[in-house]
């Protein structure tokens, strides 16, 4: 016999004695947000650099006259472990700058020799005959000279595409006044003062072209390779003092304002209809601003023609001393923008990346108030979070670091304001008509772009391990 009892009533079962949250939720209010959207950063770039008005739509940076004698870095193919040099990538050289014969550039090309060293192997020996070029294709090294009082100091870190020695096939008699180290496994291209000859003596215009780089190199310059200016000072009496003048560039650089632009479209009966609690233009348009200076950011940061990663000064581009960004390289880098440096800006994991080295030295880097909120800095220079500057495959990223404002000789940024139908300053929004389908179109556009002043406004950190 089997005796079932009664299950116990549920509460739900129960008859209610009140109206249930769900029905009521049919006649509340419901309290909404305006539209989210994650790509939306700080885009602290746009908020520092000072914005010039770029009357016509280009800006002309005026210089004085520079000694160019060509310090770029070169680019190689590989086949297989095969590495060679593009021919036309001598042109980067300082001995080579400006010379265009594709048929002596590739008679050098063919006679560069691939070698390999091991970290610690010595390539170069200060006070030997310097009869070799080297150009680095692959991995890191360290030059060494001698420092004041016997020991040894590190005058600089080479790394790919990097070169050293070429200067000195000019001069056969001379002699290395450093020396290089591998610091990792390398592969480089050497080429011999003897193989250097041999096309130099076939070649009328490669040495009418070396002649002319000697001449060169004797202008007077100051430091910085501008054209001197002759001055007298310390003297006693009535000597004769020096006349001078200030000599120009001929061919300065113009930055033209590029433009980012999209066609925003809305169809009529969503504008007329569905407007509260909120304005639907007005927030279609508002995340399609949104979307455009970040894109505007992205580009300033990274445009092959006038984007800061492009355009830093080679001599303005350092490398890490072990890979990880270590206090000892933010000062490195400070040191070539020492002049009333602005900002850092760094992508957050290297940034990130930053605090682990300093902790690991027992280094605590204090915040500083930047546009009323506390961010970290180094040396009292803040260090700002910018996602636009890119990590790798292999986990690496750069620092950059600048001076901004035209009057410091810094980066600026450029726009031209006054448009047509402008929205926000250098921004606009242009009515297009309504076509056929009751669609409604608005086009959207923002001109802009970043001049560096001199060279010295922008330095780089390049190939910062972030992932140890």
């Amino acid at each position: 016999m089997t005796v079932t009892e009664p299950a116990a009533s549920s509460v739900e079962d129960a008859p209610r004695q009140s109206l249930s949250t769900a029905a009521a939720r049919q006649l509340a209010t419901t309290t909404k947000s305006v539209p989210q959207m994650q790509s939306i950063t700080s885009r602290w770039l746009l908020r520092v650099l000072p914005w010039v008005q770029a009357d016509g739509g280009v800006f002309r940076v005026n210089r004085r006259l520079t000694y160019t004698v060509g310090d770029g870095r070169v680019t190689f193919v590989s086949t297989g472990s095969d590495v060679r040099v593009i021919p036309a990538e001598l042109g980067e050289l300082p001995l080579l700058r400006g010379f265009a014969d594709e048929t002596v550039l590739s008679a050098l090309a063919d006679r560069f020799v691939q070698q390999t060293y091991q970290p610690g192997d010595v390539i170069v020996e200060f006070g030997h005959t310097s009869d070799q070029a080297f150009l680095i294709a692959h991995g890191k090294v360290s030059k060494i000279g001698p420092g004041q009082y016997g020991d040894e100091t590190t005058l600089g870190v080479l790394a790919n595409g990097d070169h050293f020695g070429d200067e000195t096939l000019a001069d056969p008699e001379d002699i290395w006044e450093y020396s290089v180290k591998a610091v990792t496994p390398c592969t480089v291209l050497v080429l011999s003062q003897r193989d250097f000859d041999e096309v130099y003596n076939a070649s009328e215009a490669l040495r009418e072209h070396v002649a002319l780089f000697r001449a060169g190199k004797l202008a007077p310059q100051n430091d910085f390779g501008e054209a001197a200016i002759d001055l007298a000072s310390g003297h006693e009496g009535e000597p004769e003092l020096p006349g001078t003048y200030v000599d120009y560039e001929t061919s300065p650089r113009e930055y033209e304002l590029s433009v980012a632009q999209t066609v925003l479209r809305v169809h009529s009966r969503v504008a007329d209809l569905y407007n509260k609690p909120m304005n639907q233009v007005e927030q279609q348009l508002r995340l399609t601003i949104e979307a455009l200076r970040e894109r505007q950011e992205h580009e300033m940061i990274n445009n092959a023609d006038f984007g800061l990663l492009n355009n830093a000064a080679v001599e303005q581009r350092i490398h890490t001393r072990s890979g990880p960004p270590t206090p000892d390289d933010l000062d490195d880098l400070l040191a070539t923008v020492w002049k009333e440096p602005t900002v850092f800006l760094a992508h957050p994991r290297t940034i990130a990346a930053i605090g682990r080295e300093c902790s690991a030295r027992g280094v605590y880097p204090s915040n500083v108030d930047f546009f009323g909120q506390q961010v970290p800095s180094w040396r009292g220079v803040p260090i700002l979070p910018c996602n636009k500057i890119g990590v790798s495959e292999t986990r690496t990223s750069s620092v950059i670091l600048l001076r901004a404002g035209e009057k410091n000789q810094g980066v600026v940024g450029l726009h031209q304001t006054g448009l047509p139908d402008e929205f926000e300053p250098g921004l606009s929004v242009r009515f297009m008509g309504i076509n056929e389908k009751a669609i409604i179109s608005y086009l959207v556009t923002t001109y802009y772009s970043a001049a560096v002043l001199v060279p010295d406004a922008l330095g780089i950190l390049e190939n910062v391990e972030i992932g140890r």
